[in-house]
């Protein structure tokens, strides 16, 4: 076993990227063979993501092993950090020979001398040419396509890998010139080339496309310095304390507070949400949003490595490389179906010429194609690539998953679990209604109530000071207020005795004809010298999307539940308006959890929705955790899943991109399975030859590439949405 000794400290887990790998099942190998290596807690090798999220202590320690070991079983297969093969790609050396002849950055030039090679053989040898001219033109079509991988191949048969890709496709072309099949050789060396080449394009592009939506870190920043001047640096050198300065249409660099200008900001690249937000000094903004207007100087709060727009790049590498159950157990099934499929290859050419005396090169043909069939990169690639594209299309539409698995286990849920207050609800406190009595107007009551609110720190008190502002009402000076705990306040205004509270208040005042509270929300009673002048009612606001995503969810076939620590009255009117099917009100923090526990054991597995400090016990202890990106830090740590603009729609969409990204999975390996089956079954029977056999191969492969990619670009409602919001 391979080791590498490091000095005790606690765990951490880093990504790394990779290079050099050909195929999805290159990179299973890998993953299998540096998961050996003693001193890493965790490793997992991605390759539709081209990254290796190693966990250990000290990570970085184990750089030269891990390239040891990957280059060992795939050779030119690098190991580094993040930032190194971007510098790599973009030296530009001068290259020999043989890095011609066998590097991947002259495929499309190996393809096209091959291709018409193989074509001048085939016209040649249909065209009455004598054999050895037509010969010639197919020994150099493979010389040209063929080599290389016959190169690496011997590499791989000296190492003891005899079920690599490579060693398998040589074995079975080289075995087709042997029983003189010039064609079916050269053909199906030069098709498997076009479809590793196409899968390969394919997948880069992918990648590429969910990678560029997600990295919006910038390359440089305006720093302003202490003479008023602005100099271009790396965004990396900025440091805490600095002022950047940021033109109309430019991103938002790194996230920081405005200490000059005022501007309407574009949040969409971040949230999804399109609606413009207005900001002004004091204000803070977020790394990653565009600037729209006049141009902002901010105080940098946070650096590159701790900004919103890094967090957001690093939750979808590490959500890439975090694999679902379905990828680990496709890895393990391909593990032994190569060796098997090999096998019957083996045991095709030898037993029906042996038993029944049939023809050896009839056999040895048919076995020739299971050969090439048993290539197992259209079943590894198909999975990961699925979820990868899931990922992507969540994060294109501010939704992160961080990881396969959380976005396999939302397709298995059975109830979604809703916080009330910051997730169905805005988490504000807002005047619902004003309604005077005896003689007095709404403006009357309202400014006569904010008078005497007007000091407070109490949330409802606030919510009425700020309605009255909002009105432009003018609110008068209140003298001697007193606060009665549990009840309210009472205060002296333009020589009136004003009462403001609940109904103890209004009892303990002896007043006549207060009304009974109301179906939702905190009725404020108010009196003036001893009569009953009025109500108003303050209520958390309900999300205006809340109803019609709740009906979404239900109808999926989704129970909903909602656990909130407000009263009964106040939980049933908010889950009436909404949808909700059962609530749990009064409760605790721990209650939460331990309601939580009693519906996933009689209703099934649970998806919790919540936005608090509180709520990161409950989302760690659901099954799936989903946490508004408007809340606490400690929640949106907890969760499997962030919201970052923290709509509700933005649930059932993520339950679609989750169900979607599950059925295309299933669809990738019925496909291949049964593709292969077929063609295997049709050579036993002789109607299958090495063509269809290379179609089954990387034909299949590039199918479910394209199948996977789909899930990108359907379009959603929450796309549809923000569109429709910026029209």
């Amino acid at each position: 076993m391979d080791r590498c000794i490091c000095p005790p400290q606690e765990a951490t887990t880093k990504l790394y990227s990779i290079q050099g790998l050909d195929c999805a099942d290159c990179a299973a190998k890998v993953e299998r063979g540096v998961r050996q290596i003693e001193g890493l807690e965790a490793v997992s090798v991605s390759f539709t993501a081209g990254v290796v999220q190693v966990r250990a202590k000290d990570p970085d320690r184990f750089l030269g092993i891990l390239n040891t070991v990957a280059d060992r079983l795939e050779p030119g297969c690098t190991i580094a950090e993040r930032h190194a093969h971007h510098a790599q790609e973009e030296e530009t050396e001068a290259v020999g020979l043989s890095e011609w002849f066998f590097g991947e950055g002259y495929a499309k030039i190996q393809l096209i001398l091959g291709a018409i090679l193989f074509a001048c053989g085939e016209v040649f040898e249909h065209t009455g040419f004598s054999s050895p001219l037509w010969i010639g033109f197919y020994l150099g079509a493979y010389a040209v396509i063929g080599l290389p991988i016959v190169a690496v191949a011997i590499r791989m048969l000296v190492k003891g890998q005899f079920f690599d890709e490579h060693f398998l496709m040589a074995v079975a072309t080289l075995g087709a010139f042997a029983i003189r099949q010039w064609p079916e050789a050269v053909g199906v060396m030069l098709f498997y080339r076009i479809g590793e080449f196409f899968e390969d394009k394919a997948t880069e592009r992918s990648r590429s496309q969910i990678m560029e939506a997600a990295d919006l870190r910038p390359e440089v920043v305006h720093l302003v310095t202490e003479d008023g001047k602005t100099e271009v640096i790396p965004s990396e050198d900025a440091k805490v304390g600095d002022l950047v300065l940021v033109h109309a249409g430019d991103r938002i660099p790194l996230d920081g507070t405005v200490v000059e200008g005022h501007s309407q900001i574009d949040t969409s690249p971040v949230t999804g949400e399109p609606v413009p937000v207005a900001v002004k000094a004091g204000d803070e903004v977020v790394s990653g949003c565009v600037n729209t207007a006049g141009t902002l100087t901010l105080r940098v709060d946070k650096p590159l490595s701790d900004s919103m727009v890094t967090r957001i790049l690093d939750a979808v590498e590490n959500a890439a490389a975090s694999k679902p159950k379905m990828d680990r157990f496709i890895s393990r099934f391909s593990k032994y179906y190569t060796p098997f499929v090999v096998f019957v290859a083996i045991g095709t050419a030898v037993l029906p010429p042996l038993l029944g005396g049939a023809s050896w090169s009839k056999w040895i043909y048919t076995a020739l194609s299971f050969l090439v069939i048993s290539c197992p990169c259209a079943l590894v690639l198909s999975v990961p690539l699925a979820y990868f594209s899931g990922i992507g299309a969540g994060s294109k539409l501010g939704i992160l998953f961080k990881g396969g698995l959380a976005l396999e286990s939302m397709d298995t849920v059975k109830n979604v679990v809703f916080d009330k207050t910051g997730t169905i609800t805005e988490g504000n406190f807002v005047v619902q209604s004003v309604t005077p009595a005896n003689g007095m107007s709404e403006s009357e009551l309202l400014a006569l109530t904010a008078a005497a609110e007007a000091h407070s720190n109490h949330p409802i008190g606030m919510s009425i000071v700020q309605r009255a502002k909002h009105d432009d009402l003018d609110i008068a000076s209140a003298a001697g207020v007193v606060e009665t705990a549990g009840q309210g306040l009472t205060a002296d205004i333009d020589g009136q005795t004003v009462l403001v509270g609940n109904a103890k208040l209004m009892a303990a005042n002896d007043i006549p004809n207060v009304p009974a509270d109301t179906a939702y929300g905190t009725p404020v009673y108010v009196a003036v010298d001893g009569t009953f002048a009025g109500t108003l009612v303050i209520a958390d606001t309900i999300k205006r999307e809340a109803a019609d995503a709740i009906g979404r969810i239900k109808q999926a076939g989704l129970t909903t539940v909602m656990l909130t620590g407000d009263t009964e009255a106040n939980a049933k009117a908010v889950a009436e308006k909404t949808g909700i099917d059962t609530v749990y009100a009064k409760l605790l923090p721990e209650d939460k959890l331990a309601a939580l526990k009693q519906i996933r054991e009689q209703k099934g597995s649970a998806m919790f929705v919540g936005d608090g400090i509180n709520d990161a016990p409950v989302l760690a202890g659901a099954d799936v955790g989903a946490a508004m990106g408007s809340g606490a830090d400690a929640a949106i740590e907890a969760a499997d899943v962030v919201f970052m603009n923290s709509d509700l729609d933005a649930i059932p969409t993520a339950l679609d991109i989750a169900a979607q990204t599950k059925r295309v999975s299933w669809a990738n390996i019925i496909f291949a399975l049964s593709v292969k089956a077929v063609v295997m079954i049709l050579g036993l029977l002789g109607f299958a030859n090495m063509w269809f056999a290379v179609f089954a191969d990387t034909g299949v492969a590039m199918l479910c590439v394209l199948n996977s990619i789909r899930i990108l670009y359907k379009k959603r409602r929450l796309e549809t949405k923000a569109q429709a919001v910026s029209a």
